[in-house]
């Protein structure tokens, strides 16, 4: 009997990896550090208002989330913010001084190869929107277009509900083939509809 329970038990777990992908400042890293939370890790990424806070890939492992009973092993990838072109003076407006402007936008540069790069690597890819802005741009347009290329399955979330100026709607409206999951990473507002399309995906 107990052969049988765990060859049943391996069915209700999956292995995967997740690309967290999106424009700089959508929340990448808010709903990263909400995912690392309910799997009961400690939160890594650092929030901050200046764009592209994360530069490098940030990978959290051996993360266990359990939906329903059916437990998803995962290896998370928090990407850097990709960008079409990234000014070192866009820095300099939040106080950095040129150097350090210079240099922030090397890494940024370097890191949004580099989250190009880990797509061949992704089994899953959350692709993050900022609800409370007009969906219909360069990034979001190029980063679907990538994902369904590439076949890898995507959920896009629509973040920032707890915000007034949040319209959902438009998210849906904009991309109207795909899975739209309305939700608050830094509340975790309708986080567990995120996570029960994940294990569907998975």
């Amino acid at each position: 009997m107990s052969w049988l329970l765990k060859l049943f038990g391996r069915k209700r777990e999956k292995e995967l990896t997740l690309g967290i992908y999106g424009a700089p400042n959508v929340g990448k890293t808010t709903l990263a550090n909400r995912i690392a939370k309910d799997c009961g890790a400690q939160p890594q990424g650092i929030i901050s208002e200046i764009p592209h806070e994360t530069r490098a890939v940030e990978k959290v492992e051996k993360l266990h989330l359990n939906i329903n009973g059916r437990v998803l092993r995962i290896t998370m990838l928090d990407m850097p913010g990709l960008a079409t072109k990234i000014d070192y003076r866009e820095f300099v407006k939040y106080g950095l001084t040129e150097e350090e402007a210079i240099q922030r936008a090397k890494e940024a540069t370097k890191g949004v190869i580099e989250a190009v790069k880990w797509l061949n690597k992704v089994d899953v890819a959350i692709a993050v929107v900022d609800s409370t802005k007009v969906p219909y741009d360069q990034i979001n347009i190029m980063l679907i277009g990538t994902l369904e290329a590439k076949g890898i399955p995507i959920i896009i979330v629509a973040n920032k509900i707890d915000l007034a100026e949040s319209r959902p709607h438009l998210v849906k409206e904009t991309f109207p083939n795909h899975k739209v999951i309305p939700i608050s990473a830094l509340t975790g507002q309708n986080i567990e509809k995120l996570y029960e399309t994940l294990a569907k995906l998975a």
